[in-house]
């Protein structure tokens, strides 16, 4: 089974869910809320925090022209892309101080880069341990291209791709021999709705693309991480926040910390019970086995006495012999004696 090594972590295979806590604009451009939230997420229970790597003017270009205007129906309709990167994005002098402080709290923390620049600033002051591709970047395969150089694992997003999108960049990022790569399945509408999220396609993305594939969440609440799990989902990436009614741009499709913590538990109790294909019984269940059906005497029987539908049943618990000898035995006589409340055993029946 395929599996990604993120420094002290594995990613994919029987490995435990690797749960990404997006910061993305939820530190409101205060640094030290910013610190607050990772810490947060890492008692909430997160093994990686990400940010983002980019300026207003590294991502869009500052234009009132509509071609520039939000109207895609989303909760920043009616903004200008640069407004809105302008609030979002989280100053890059920050980020090595966030990066220390996440991994004194033992997390992973890596980040989206959005362009040429911001690859070259994570490689020379973060060193991140791996690269996230936006939902909106994957057709920027240039970006890709460089990102694929590094050698590090790349995360995908599917948000806005269509299949030969997903191909071009997956191909794209073998063609630079690297070969350590994962889908995230995502829809980018913000909030998405529940019924926007085919989680079916989890496992037909890692089948198809032969990858490790999981789940980039913007829908409100914990449903869909907790049942992507059973898709088989290896990474979740859900947006965290201190507390939405501070606002920002992400606050209403993020967690808060409680919401966050009971999402990794249910994650974690979830994939207790996907287990592995087999019939083998636990102890517990074979100890439960006892308490089966099996033949026993309902009444006493003298010996001679031929076994009948009013002398013995098939009861609990599974002392006698298997029920599927019913049939066999109704009609035969009893060897001896037998007390009512007794397990049939073939050294019972009088075979002659």
């Amino acid at each position: 089974m395929k599996e990604l090594i993120v420094k002290n972590k594995k990613i994919g295979g029987n490995n435990p869910i690797f749960i990404v806590a997006e910061m993305s604009a939820n530190h409101l451009g205060d640094f030290d809320r910013g610190v607050k939230i990772i810490k947060a997420a890492a008692t909430a229970g997160a093994d990686a925090i990400k940010l983002q790597t980019y300026t207003p003017d590294t991502i869009t270009i500052n234009s009132d022209k509509e071609y520039f205007q939000i109207n895609s129906g989303s909760i920043w309709n009616g903004r200008t892309l640069y407004n809105l990167y302008q609030e979002a994005y989280t100053p890059w002098e920050w980020q090595p101080k966030l990066k220390k402080i996440a991994e004194e709290e033992g997390l992973i923390c890596f980040s989206t880069p959005f362009d040429k620049t911001a690859v070259d600033f994570l490689e020379q002051e973060l060193n991140p341990p791996l690269y996230k591709v936006a939902s909106y970047e994957i057709t920027d395969i240039p970006l890709i291209e460089y990102i694929a150089e590094k050698k590090k694992p790349v995360i995908l997003s599917n948000g806005i791709a269509r299949l030969n999108d997903l191909e071009l960049a997956v191909d794209t990022i073998k063609n630079k021999g690297n070969y350590k790569i994962a889908i995230l399945n995502c829809v980018s509408s913000y909030p998405s709705s529940i019924e926007e999220y085919n989680l079916k396609i989890i496992p037909n993305l890692a089948e198809t693309f032969d990858v490790i594939s999981g789940l980039s969440d913007h829908t409100i609440g914990i449903t869909v991480p907790i049942l992507s799990v059973i898709f088989g989902t290896k990474i979740i990436e859900k947006h965290f926040t201190l507390d939405r009614a501070s606002g920002g741009p992400d606050a209403l499709f993020s967690l808060e910390p409680a919401e966050f913590a009971q999402m990794v538990k249910a994650v974690r109790e979830a994939e207790k019970t996907m287990g592995k294909v087999t019939y083998e019984l636990t102890e517990k269940q074979k100890k439960g086995r006892e308490d089966a059906r099996s033949l026993f005497t309902v009444v006493d029987i003298k010996a001679g006495e031929k076994f009948t539908e009013q002398n013995i049943k098939s009861v609990r618990p599974a002392y006698g012999l298997h029920p599927k000898y019913y049939n066999q035995i109704l009609g035969k006589k009893a060897k001896n004696d037998i007390g009512k409340g007794e397990p049939l055993s073939w050294k019972l029946v009088d075979n002659n």
